[in-house]
């Protein structure tokens, strides 16, 4: 048996493979490692799996089980002269190489993460004696056309989301490493993620700085609107509305981050202090013990090691449960009764008042989202049934 090019690095308690041809990484503890060394040492496999049962005395050695496994992962070239043909994508990223890596250290460096700890203090200190400075559900609603509220804060938020994801392509590219964009969904938002994959070829320590690139960014551009708020007397209330704007759009998103169940940056940057990958999954498995309508994902396993740290991740995600709920109270409920007892009534104006129309178009936004959730929702249980 002949595997595919390889390279093996030591992650906090197991081992990362790469495969070198598609950029695709895999998580394998010791014995794995050491049975694919002595595999690409020429070794006979009865001899292999003498020396892994001698050697592991306390493990449940199947070699041919693992071999099997690594024909599926694509991991291996030829069997008994007879090559194993492939089908896997080239998963490696070549994005944004244009980036300078000199220009991206300037702002991710080793001195990141300390002053992104000291922002995050700040920011919370500015608002515990400043409370006036708090976000309230009412910031969105500056003008007195709600279509213009929404599209100034979908705009606005648009900006952020963009500054937010170039702090991590920036971050990566502090390393030489490319990054890419992709479009995904948490819940019903929409929501811009950069593809880190390539930051598996660094260190665990230095990973951090990558999951944490947005989230300074966020924080930068906090204190940074904070600061104008209390040193600067602003008449103009589009220029104080949209500053405030950007308080409540960095404000939520910052508590979002929290929310561990749906992976975002801190779920990963908690995999990745804790060297426990794919939590989630795990978790999900482990809540299916006790609740039987969950699935099952066998695509992925906990390591005995790994189960405490599994059930910390359940209570960070019933936290980030308590903290959506508390998001929806606080903000997104109020917002959107606010906006529908200021835009309803002028569904009465005659058509010739602009008040009417922009209560239409409200109205015909709020049908597409629910729409468009629905919709979401069949096509998942759909799909989940067949």
């Amino acid at each position: 048996m002949i595997l595919q090019p390889l390279k093996i690095r030591k992650d906090k308690t197991h081992y990362i493979v790469e495969k070198e041809e598609t950029g695709e990484f895999f998580e394998m503890p010791e014995i794995c490692i050491e049975a694919i060394k002595k595999i690409n040492n020429r070794e006979s496999l009865a001899t292999i799996e003498e020396q892994l049962i001698e050697n592991y005395k306390e493990e449940e050695v199947d070699l041919l089980d693992f071999l099997q496994q690594l024909i599926d992962l694509g991991l291996v070239k030829e069997v008994d002269g007879k090559e194993i043909i492939t089908y896997t994508k080239d998963q490696s990223t070549t994005g944004f190489t244009s980036i300078s890596p000199t220009f991206a250290a300037l702002l991710f460096n080793r001195l990141t993460i300390p002053l992104f700890i000291i922002l995050i203090i700040a920011n919370f200190g500015i608002f515990a004696f400043y409370t006036d400075l708090l976000p309230t559900y009412t910031d969105i609603f500056i003008f007195d056309s709600m279509v213009f509220n929404i599209l100034t804060y979908m705009m606005l938020s648009l900006i952020l989301i963009i500054l937010h994801e170039f702090g991590h392509i920036l971050a990566i590219r502090s390393f030489d490493l490319p990054a890419n964009v992709q479009i995904g969904n948490r819940l019903f938002l929409v929501v811009a993620e950069t593809d880190l994959t390539a930051a598996w070829k660094l260190p665990s320590k230095q990973r951090n700085r990558l999951f944490l690139g947005g989230m300074f960014i966020d924080q930068l551009i906090l204190i940074t609107v904070l600061i104008v708020k209390l040193s600067v007397s602003i008449d103009h209330f589009v220029i104080n509305g949209i500053l405030s704007l950007v308080v409540l759009d960095i404000f939520v998103k910052t508590i979002y981050q929290c929310c561990f169940y749906m992976k975002t940056d801190l779920y990963y940057l908690f995999e990745n202090i804790t060297g426990c990958y794919n939590l989630m999954e795990n978790g999900k498995n482990h809540l299916a013990k006790w609740v039987p309508f969950i699935k099952v994902d066998n695509t992925t396993t906990i390591f005995e090691e790994e189960e405490k740290i599994v059930k910390l991740y359940g209570v960070f995600s019933f936290i980030g449960v308590l903290l959506t709920m508390c998001l929806f109270i606080i903000y997104f409920i109020p917002q959107t009764i606010y906006l529908m007892v200021n835009t309803l009534p002028h569904l009465m104006n005659p058509s010739g008042n602009p008040y009417f129309w922009d209560a239409l178009v409200i109205v015909a936004q709020f049908v597409l989202i629910i729409s468009l959730l629905i919709y979401s929702i069949r096509k998942k249980r759909k799909s989940a049934s067949a």
